[in-house]
Protein backbone atom coordinates (compact mmCIF):
# COMPACT_ATOMS: atom_id res chain seq x y z
CA UNK A 1 0.00 0.00 0.00
CA UNK A 2 1.88 3.08 -1.24
CA UNK A 3 -0.86 5.71 -1.22
CA UNK A 4 -1.95 7.66 1.84
CA UNK A 5 -5.28 6.30 3.08
CA UNK A 6 -7.24 6.05 6.31
CA UNK A 7 -6.42 2.32 6.40
CA UNK A 8 -3.13 3.31 8.07
CA UNK A 9 -5.20 4.07 11.18
CA UNK A 10 -6.42 0.47 11.47
CA UNK A 11 -3.31 -1.17 13.06
CA UNK A 12 -3.03 1.40 15.91
CA UNK A 13 -6.75 1.00 16.59
CA UNK A 14 -6.36 -2.79 16.73
CA UNK A 15 -3.43 -2.53 19.13
CA UNK A 16 -5.19 -0.14 21.51
CA UNK A 17 -8.42 -2.16 21.57
CA UNK A 18 -6.65 -5.48 22.16
CA UNK A 19 -4.26 -4.03 24.76
CA UNK A 20 -7.14 -2.66 26.84
CA UNK A 21 -9.40 -5.67 26.30
CA UNK A 22 -6.89 -8.51 26.79
CA UNK A 23 -4.30 -6.65 28.89
CA UNK A 24 -1.55 -8.36 26.91
CA UNK A 25 0.43 -5.55 25.26
CA UNK A 26 3.00 -7.74 23.48
CA UNK A 27 0.26 -9.91 21.97
CA UNK A 28 -1.68 -6.77 20.95
CA UNK A 29 1.40 -5.30 19.27
CA UNK A 30 2.12 -8.51 17.36
CA UNK A 31 -1.48 -8.74 16.12
CA UNK A 32 -1.45 -5.05 15.16
CA UNK A 33 1.81 -5.61 13.28
CA UNK A 34 0.34 -8.56 11.35
CA UNK A 35 -2.78 -6.54 10.50
CA UNK A 36 -0.57 -3.75 9.17
CA UNK A 37 1.48 -6.18 7.10
CA UNK A 38 -1.72 -7.61 5.63
CA UNK A 39 -2.59 -4.10 4.47
CA UNK A 40 0.89 -3.61 3.00
CA UNK A 41 1.09 -6.89 1.08
CA UNK A 42 -1.14 -9.88 1.97
CA UNK A 43 1.12 -12.27 0.04
CA UNK A 44 4.30 -11.38 1.92
CA UNK A 45 3.16 -11.10 5.53
CA UNK A 46 5.53 -13.73 6.97
CA UNK A 47 8.57 -12.68 4.96
CA UNK A 48 8.00 -9.00 5.73
CA UNK A 49 7.50 -9.80 9.42
CA UNK A 50 10.75 -11.77 9.45
CA UNK A 51 12.66 -9.00 7.65
CA UNK A 52 11.35 -6.22 9.91
CA UNK A 53 11.98 -8.25 13.07
CA UNK A 54 15.56 -8.96 12.05
CA UNK A 55 16.06 -5.32 11.10
CA UNK A 56 14.76 -4.16 14.48
CA UNK A 57 16.89 -6.67 16.38
CA UNK A 58 19.94 -5.38 14.50
CA UNK A 59 19.07 -1.75 15.21
CA UNK A 60 21.56 0.11 17.37
CA UNK A 61 18.78 1.56 19.52
CA UNK A 62 17.39 -1.88 20.36
CA UNK A 63 20.87 -3.17 21.14
CA UNK A 64 21.37 -0.18 23.40
CA UNK A 65 17.99 -0.83 25.01
CA UNK A 66 18.85 -4.47 25.76
CA UNK A 67 22.17 -3.53 27.31
CA UNK A 68 20.90 -0.57 29.32
CA UNK A 69 17.72 -2.19 30.63
CA UNK A 70 19.46 -5.47 31.37
CA UNK A 71 22.25 -3.69 33.24
CA UNK A 72 19.70 -1.61 35.12
CA UNK A 73 17.99 -4.80 36.20
CA UNK A 74 21.32 -6.25 37.33
CA UNK A 75 22.24 -3.13 39.33
CA UNK A 76 18.82 -2.83 40.94
CA UNK A 77 18.93 -6.51 41.89
CA UNK A 78 22.28 -5.94 43.62
CA UNK A 79 20.97 -2.85 45.43
CA UNK A 80 18.05 -4.87 46.72
CA UNK A 81 19.94 -8.05 47.64
CA UNK A 82 22.69 -6.25 49.56
CA UNK A 83 20.07 -4.40 51.59
CA UNK A 84 21.07 -0.98 50.24
CA UNK A 85 17.60 -0.28 48.87
CA UNK A 86 16.12 -1.57 52.12
CA UNK A 87 18.29 0.87 54.06
CA UNK A 88 17.13 3.73 51.86
CA UNK A 89 13.56 2.64 52.47
CA UNK A 90 14.12 2.79 56.23
CA UNK A 91 15.56 6.28 55.87
CA UNK A 92 12.67 7.39 53.68
CA UNK A 93 10.18 6.05 56.22
CA UNK A 94 11.63 8.42 58.83
CA UNK A 95 10.64 11.37 56.66
CA UNK A 96 7.43 9.98 55.19
CA UNK A 97 4.72 10.59 57.79
CA UNK A 98 1.72 9.65 55.70
CA UNK A 99 0.37 8.84 52.23
CA UNK A 100 0.92 12.32 50.82
CA UNK A 101 4.47 12.69 52.07
CA UNK A 102 5.41 9.21 50.76
CA UNK A 103 4.21 10.19 47.29
CA UNK A 104 5.83 13.62 47.59
CA UNK A 105 9.17 11.95 48.39
CA UNK A 106 8.72 9.83 45.27
CA UNK A 107 8.13 13.01 43.28
CA UNK A 108 11.21 14.74 44.72
CA UNK A 109 13.43 11.73 44.00
CA UNK A 110 12.08 11.68 40.44
CA UNK A 111 12.98 15.35 39.99
CA UNK A 112 16.49 14.77 41.36
CA UNK A 113 17.17 11.89 38.95
CA UNK A 114 16.51 13.99 35.85
CA UNK A 115 19.25 12.76 33.54
CA UNK A 116 17.33 9.98 31.80
CA UNK A 117 13.75 8.71 31.93
CA UNK A 118 14.94 5.07 32.01
CA UNK A 119 17.20 5.77 34.99
CA UNK A 120 14.36 7.71 36.62
CA UNK A 121 11.61 5.14 36.07
CA UNK A 122 13.57 2.10 37.18
CA UNK A 123 15.41 3.65 40.12
CA UNK A 124 12.61 5.67 41.70
CA UNK A 125 9.93 3.00 41.33
CA UNK A 126 11.95 0.16 42.81
CA UNK A 127 13.31 2.38 45.58
CA UNK A 128 10.00 3.81 46.81
CA UNK A 129 7.81 0.69 46.67
CA UNK A 130 8.10 -0.18 50.33
CA UNK A 131 7.54 3.39 51.46
CA UNK A 132 4.33 3.85 49.51
CA UNK A 133 3.20 0.31 50.40
CA UNK A 134 3.41 1.13 54.10
CA UNK A 135 0.98 4.01 53.66
CA UNK A 136 -1.35 1.91 51.49
CA UNK A 137 -0.78 3.71 48.24
CA UNK A 138 -1.51 1.56 45.20
CA UNK A 139 1.25 0.52 42.87
CA UNK A 140 -0.78 2.26 40.15
CA UNK A 141 -0.47 5.57 42.01
CA UNK A 142 3.25 4.97 42.54
CA UNK A 143 3.73 4.20 38.84
CA UNK A 144 1.77 7.33 37.88
CA UNK A 145 3.97 9.56 40.04
CA UNK A 146 7.10 7.88 38.68
CA UNK A 147 5.94 8.18 35.07
CA UNK A 148 5.01 11.84 35.58
CA UNK A 149 8.53 12.64 36.75
CA UNK A 150 10.28 10.58 34.06
CA UNK A 151 9.83 11.93 30.52
CA UNK A 152 8.16 15.23 31.58
CA UNK A 153 11.06 16.16 33.88
CA UNK A 154 13.72 14.99 31.40
CA UNK A 155 12.12 17.10 28.66
CA UNK A 156 12.18 20.26 30.78
CA UNK A 157 15.81 20.00 31.87
CA UNK A 158 18.37 20.62 29.09
CA UNK A 159 20.96 18.38 30.80
CA UNK A 160 19.25 15.11 29.86
CA UNK A 161 19.27 12.42 27.20
CA UNK A 162 16.09 13.94 25.74
CA UNK A 163 17.73 17.35 25.29
CA UNK A 164 20.84 15.81 23.72
CA UNK A 165 18.77 13.72 21.28
CA UNK A 166 16.29 16.41 20.26
CA UNK A 167 18.94 19.11 20.14
CA UNK A 168 20.86 16.95 17.68
CA UNK A 169 17.75 16.46 15.54
CA UNK A 170 17.20 20.23 15.39
CA UNK A 171 20.72 20.65 14.04
CA UNK A 172 20.42 17.73 11.60
CA UNK A 173 17.24 19.22 10.13
CA UNK A 174 18.58 22.75 9.78
CA UNK A 175 16.35 24.21 12.48
CA UNK A 176 19.40 25.15 14.55
CA UNK A 177 22.93 26.04 13.49
CA UNK A 178 25.80 23.69 14.24
CA UNK A 179 26.46 23.69 17.98
CA UNK A 180 23.25 25.61 18.73
CA UNK A 181 20.87 22.66 19.10
CA UNK A 182 20.64 22.84 22.90
CA UNK A 183 20.32 26.65 22.78
CA UNK A 184 17.32 26.41 20.42
CA UNK A 185 15.94 23.61 22.56
CA UNK A 186 16.15 25.81 25.65
CA UNK A 187 14.24 28.60 23.88
CA UNK A 188 11.33 26.17 23.48
CA UNK A 189 11.29 24.97 27.13
CA UNK A 190 8.78 27.66 28.28
CA UNK A 191 6.42 26.47 25.53
CA UNK A 192 6.60 22.76 26.40
CA UNK A 193 3.14 23.00 27.91
CA UNK A 194 2.34 19.32 28.34
CA UNK A 195 5.42 18.49 30.48
CA UNK A 196 4.79 21.54 32.66
CA UNK A 197 1.14 20.61 33.12
CA UNK A 198 1.91 16.92 33.72
CA UNK A 199 4.31 17.82 36.52
CA UNK A 200 1.82 20.29 37.99
CA UNK A 201 -0.96 17.71 37.67
CA UNK A 202 0.88 15.07 39.66
CA UNK A 203 1.55 17.57 42.44
CA UNK A 204 -2.17 18.42 42.57
CA UNK A 205 -3.00 14.71 42.74
CA UNK A 206 -0.45 14.09 45.51
CA UNK A 207 -1.81 16.95 47.61
CA UNK A 208 -5.38 15.81 47.04
CA UNK A 209 -6.47 19.01 45.28
CA UNK A 210 -7.31 16.75 42.34
CA UNK A 211 -8.78 13.59 43.90
CA UNK A 212 -8.30 10.08 42.58
CA UNK A 213 -10.97 9.34 40.00
CA UNK A 214 -11.81 6.70 37.43
CA UNK A 215 -9.75 3.48 37.49
CA UNK A 216 -7.20 5.11 39.81
CA UNK A 217 -9.90 5.58 42.44
CA UNK A 218 -10.65 1.85 42.39
CA UNK A 219 -6.96 1.00 42.66
CA UNK A 220 -6.55 3.37 45.61
CA UNK A 221 -9.62 1.99 47.37
CA UNK A 222 -8.31 -1.56 47.07
CA UNK A 223 -4.89 -0.49 48.34
CA UNK A 224 -6.41 1.35 51.31
CA UNK A 225 -8.16 -1.89 52.25
CA UNK A 226 -4.76 -3.39 52.86
CA UNK A 227 -3.25 -4.70 49.61
CA UNK A 228 -1.05 -2.19 47.79
CA UNK A 229 1.37 -4.52 46.04
CA UNK A 230 -0.13 -5.33 42.67
CA UNK A 231 1.61 -6.86 39.69
CA UNK A 232 0.16 -8.69 36.73
CA UNK A 233 -3.37 -8.38 38.12
CA UNK A 234 -6.34 -7.15 36.16
CA UNK A 235 -8.28 -4.63 38.21
CA UNK A 236 -11.56 -5.45 36.51
CA UNK A 237 -11.23 -9.09 37.60
CA UNK A 238 -10.69 -8.22 41.26
CA UNK A 239 -13.72 -7.74 43.47
CA UNK A 240 -12.40 -7.70 47.03
CA UNK A 241 -9.25 -6.72 48.87
CA UNK A 242 -8.72 -10.38 49.81
CA UNK A 243 -8.64 -11.38 46.14
CA UNK A 244 -6.41 -8.41 45.47
CA UNK A 245 -4.01 -9.49 48.20
CA UNK A 246 -4.08 -13.12 47.09
CA UNK A 247 -2.90 -12.15 43.62
CA UNK A 248 -0.19 -9.78 44.85
CA UNK A 249 3.38 -11.05 44.48
CA UNK A 250 6.26 -10.82 46.92
CA UNK A 251 9.02 -8.42 45.97
CA UNK A 252 12.73 -9.04 45.99
CA UNK A 253 12.92 -7.18 49.29
CA UNK A 254 11.82 -10.38 51.02
CA UNK A 255 15.31 -11.85 50.40
CA UNK A 256 17.24 -8.66 51.10
CA UNK A 257 19.83 -8.25 53.82
CA UNK A 258 17.86 -6.79 56.73
CA UNK A 259 21.01 -5.08 58.04
CA UNK A 260 21.90 -3.39 54.76
CA UNK A 261 23.90 -0.17 54.91
CA UNK A 262 22.75 3.09 53.39
CA UNK A 263 26.05 3.72 51.62
CA UNK A 264 25.51 0.54 49.60
CA UNK A 265 22.58 2.30 48.00
CA UNK A 266 23.85 5.85 47.67
CA UNK A 267 27.35 5.08 46.36
CA UNK A 268 26.17 3.17 43.23
CA UNK A 269 23.39 5.69 42.53
CA UNK A 270 25.71 8.68 42.85
CA UNK A 271 28.31 6.91 40.72
CA UNK A 272 25.70 6.24 38.05
CA UNK A 273 24.54 9.85 37.92
CA UNK A 274 28.09 11.18 38.03
CA UNK A 275 29.48 8.85 35.36
CA UNK A 276 26.50 9.46 33.08
CA UNK A 277 27.17 13.21 33.19
CA UNK A 278 30.94 12.70 32.87
CA UNK A 279 30.56 10.63 29.71
CA UNK A 280 28.42 13.27 27.99
CA UNK A 281 24.99 12.02 29.15
CA UNK A 282 25.81 8.47 28.00
CA UNK A 283 23.93 6.23 30.38
CA UNK A 284 25.38 3.00 28.95
CA UNK A 285 28.96 4.11 29.66
CA UNK A 286 27.72 5.33 33.04
CA UNK A 287 26.30 1.89 33.84
CA UNK A 288 29.48 0.08 32.78
CA UNK A 289 31.65 2.32 34.96
CA UNK A 290 29.21 2.06 37.88
CA UNK A 291 29.11 -1.75 37.79
CA UNK A 292 32.91 -1.87 37.42
CA UNK A 293 33.25 -0.06 40.76
CA UNK A 294 30.17 -1.39 42.55
CA UNK A 295 31.13 -5.08 42.27
CA UNK A 296 34.57 -4.64 43.93
CA UNK A 297 32.98 -2.23 46.43
CA UNK A 298 30.53 -4.93 47.52
CA UNK A 299 33.19 -7.67 47.33
CA UNK A 300 35.54 -5.83 49.70
CA UNK A 301 32.72 -5.70 52.25
CA UNK A 302 32.16 -9.46 51.77
CA UNK A 303 28.44 -8.91 51.32
CA UNK A 304 28.21 -12.03 49.15
CA UNK A 305 30.52 -14.23 47.05
CA UNK A 306 31.26 -13.07 43.51
CA UNK A 307 29.43 -16.10 42.09
CA UNK A 308 26.30 -15.09 44.02
CA UNK A 309 26.64 -11.53 42.70
CA UNK A 310 26.70 -12.90 39.16
CA UNK A 311 23.61 -15.03 39.83
CA UNK A 312 21.84 -12.03 41.31
CA UNK A 313 22.71 -9.89 38.31
CA UNK A 314 21.43 -12.55 35.91
CA UNK A 315 18.15 -12.66 37.86
CA UNK A 316 17.99 -8.87 37.53
CA UNK A 317 18.45 -9.08 33.77
CA UNK A 318 15.68 -11.72 33.59
CA UNK A 319 13.32 -9.39 35.46
CA UNK A 320 13.68 -6.85 32.66
CA UNK A 321 12.79 -9.24 29.82
CA UNK A 322 9.03 -8.41 29.80
CA UNK A 323 9.83 -4.71 29.51
CA UNK A 324 12.44 -5.30 26.80
CA UNK A 325 10.04 -7.56 24.91
CA UNK A 326 7.26 -4.98 24.96
CA UNK A 327 9.47 -2.16 23.72
CA UNK A 328 10.97 -4.38 21.00
CA UNK A 329 7.49 -5.32 19.80
CA UNK A 330 6.59 -1.61 19.79
CA UNK A 331 9.62 -0.87 17.55
CA UNK A 332 8.50 -3.55 15.07
CA UNK A 333 4.98 -2.11 15.12
CA UNK A 334 6.33 1.41 14.55
CA UNK A 335 8.22 0.24 11.45
CA UNK A 336 5.00 -1.23 10.03
CA UNK A 337 3.20 2.08 10.69
CA UNK A 338 5.99 3.80 8.77
CA UNK A 339 5.41 1.42 5.85
CA UNK A 340 1.75 2.48 5.91
CA UNK A 341 2.81 6.19 5.94
CA UNK A 342 0.75 6.81 9.07
CA UNK A 343 2.51 10.07 9.99
CA UNK A 344 2.24 11.51 6.47
CA UNK A 345 -1.44 10.60 6.26
CA UNK A 346 -2.31 12.29 9.55
CA UNK A 347 -0.40 15.46 8.63
CA UNK A 348 -2.00 15.53 5.18
CA UNK A 349 -5.47 15.05 6.67
CA UNK A 350 -4.93 17.95 9.07
CA UNK A 351 -3.14 20.31 6.66
CA UNK A 352 -6.33 22.28 5.79
CA UNK A 353 -6.52 23.35 9.44
CA UNK A 354 -2.88 24.40 9.68
CA UNK A 355 -2.76 28.19 9.79
CA UNK A 356 0.05 30.12 11.45
CA UNK A 357 -2.15 30.63 14.51
CA UNK A 358 -3.47 27.08 14.75
CA UNK A 359 -0.29 25.27 13.68
CA UNK A 360 1.14 24.68 17.20
CA UNK A 361 -2.18 23.34 18.54
CA UNK A 362 -2.80 21.17 15.47
CA UNK A 363 0.77 19.86 15.53
CA UNK A 364 0.42 19.00 19.21
CA UNK A 365 -2.83 17.07 18.68
CA UNK A 366 -1.62 15.25 15.56
CA UNK A 367 1.79 14.26 16.92
CA UNK A 368 0.37 13.37 20.35
CA UNK A 369 -2.11 10.99 18.72
CA UNK A 370 0.64 9.45 16.61
CA UNK A 371 3.03 9.07 19.56
CA UNK A 372 0.21 7.52 21.60
CA UNK A 373 -0.80 5.15 18.79
CA UNK A 374 2.69 3.97 17.89
CA UNK A 375 4.43 4.18 21.28
CA UNK A 376 7.34 5.94 19.60
CA UNK A 377 7.92 9.35 21.16
CA UNK A 378 11.46 9.89 19.82
CA UNK A 379 10.70 8.21 16.50
CA UNK A 380 7.63 10.36 15.80
CA UNK A 381 9.66 13.53 16.42
CA UNK A 382 12.42 12.33 14.07
CA UNK A 383 9.88 11.56 11.31
CA UNK A 384 7.70 14.65 11.74
CA UNK A 385 10.25 17.43 12.19
CA UNK A 386 11.36 17.45 8.49
CA UNK A 387 7.68 17.82 7.55
CA UNK A 388 6.44 20.19 10.24
CA UNK A 389 9.32 22.67 10.54
CA UNK A 390 9.44 23.74 6.84
CA UNK A 391 5.68 24.19 7.08
CA UNK A 392 6.12 26.38 10.18
CA UNK A 393 8.76 28.50 8.45
CA UNK A 394 6.62 28.99 5.33
CA UNK A 395 3.66 30.05 7.48
CA UNK A 396 5.87 32.35 9.59
CA UNK A 397 4.68 30.58 12.71
CA UNK A 398 6.41 30.98 16.09
CA UNK A 399 9.27 28.44 15.79
CA UNK A 400 9.99 27.94 19.53
CA UNK A 401 6.24 27.47 20.07
CA UNK A 402 6.05 24.82 17.34
CA UNK A 403 9.10 23.03 18.77
CA UNK A 404 7.43 23.19 22.18
CA UNK A 405 4.31 21.62 20.67
CA UNK A 406 6.33 18.81 19.09
CA UNK A 407 8.16 18.04 22.31
CA UNK A 408 4.92 18.25 24.29
CA UNK A 409 3.45 15.66 21.94
CA UNK A 410 6.48 13.40 22.39
CA UNK A 411 6.25 13.75 26.16
CA UNK A 412 2.53 12.91 26.10
CA UNK A 413 3.12 9.82 23.97
CA UNK A 414 5.94 8.66 26.22
CA UNK A 415 3.78 8.95 29.32
CA UNK A 416 0.31 8.03 28.06
CA UNK A 417 0.92 5.17 25.62
CA UNK A 418 0.50 1.77 27.27
CA UNK A 419 3.49 0.27 25.46
CA UNK A 420 5.93 3.18 25.22
CA UNK A 421 9.36 2.55 26.73
CA UNK A 422 8.91 5.05 29.56
CA UNK A 423 5.49 3.67 30.57
CA UNK A 424 6.72 0.09 30.41
CA UNK A 425 9.73 0.85 32.61
CA UNK A 426 7.71 2.93 35.08
CA UNK A 427 5.38 -0.03 35.55
CA UNK A 428 8.32 -2.44 35.73
CA UNK A 429 10.18 -0.33 38.28
CA UNK A 430 7.03 0.10 40.39
CA UNK A 431 6.20 -3.62 40.17
CA UNK A 432 2.81 -2.77 38.68
CA UNK A 433 0.75 -4.40 35.95
CA UNK A 434 1.53 -2.54 32.73
CA UNK A 435 -2.01 -2.14 31.38
CA UNK A 436 -3.39 -1.29 34.83
CA UNK A 437 -0.79 1.48 35.04
CA UNK A 438 -1.71 2.73 31.58
CA UNK A 439 -5.45 2.68 32.26
CA UNK A 440 -5.23 4.40 35.64
CA UNK A 441 -2.93 7.24 34.59
CA UNK A 442 -4.55 7.92 31.20
CA UNK A 443 -7.36 10.21 32.51
CA UNK A 444 -4.79 12.47 34.19
CA UNK A 445 -2.59 12.54 31.09
CA UNK A 446 -5.58 13.37 28.88
CA UNK A 447 -6.64 16.18 31.20
CA UNK A 448 -3.16 17.72 31.00
CA UNK A 449 -3.20 17.25 27.21
CA UNK A 450 -6.54 19.06 26.83
CA UNK A 451 -5.23 21.98 28.89
CA UNK A 452 -2.05 22.02 26.81
CA UNK A 453 -4.09 22.18 23.59
CA UNK A 454 -5.99 25.25 24.74
CA UNK A 455 -2.72 26.72 25.97
CA UNK A 456 -1.20 26.42 22.49
CA UNK A 457 -4.32 28.01 20.99
CA UNK A 458 -4.04 30.98 23.36
CA UNK A 459 -0.26 31.41 22.97
CA UNK A 460 -0.50 31.40 19.18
Amino acid sequence: MSTLTSLSLVPPAVVLILAIWLRRPIFALVIGTLVGLLLVDPKSVLSNFADISLSVMGDETIGWLFLVCGSFGALISLLVRTGGANAFGRLALKFAKGPKSSLFMTFVLGVIIFIDDYLNALTVGSTMQRVTDKYKQSREMLAYVVDSTAAPICVLIPLSTWAVFFGGLLVDNGVAAEGQGIAVYMEAIPYMLYPWLAVAMVMLVITGIIPAFGPMKKAQQLAMQGAPALKQVDLDQVQTSDEYAAKAIETEFANADSDGKLHNFFVPILLLVGFTIYFGIDIWLGLIATLAITLPYYAVQRLMPLSEMMDQMIDGVKSMLPAIGTVTAAFVFKDVCDMLHLTEYVIQALSPYMTAQMLPAVVFVAMACLAFATGSSWGIFAVSIPIVMPLAVSMQADIPLVIGALLSASSFGSQACFYSDSTVLAAQGSDCNLVSHGVTQLPYALLAAVLAFFGFVLLA
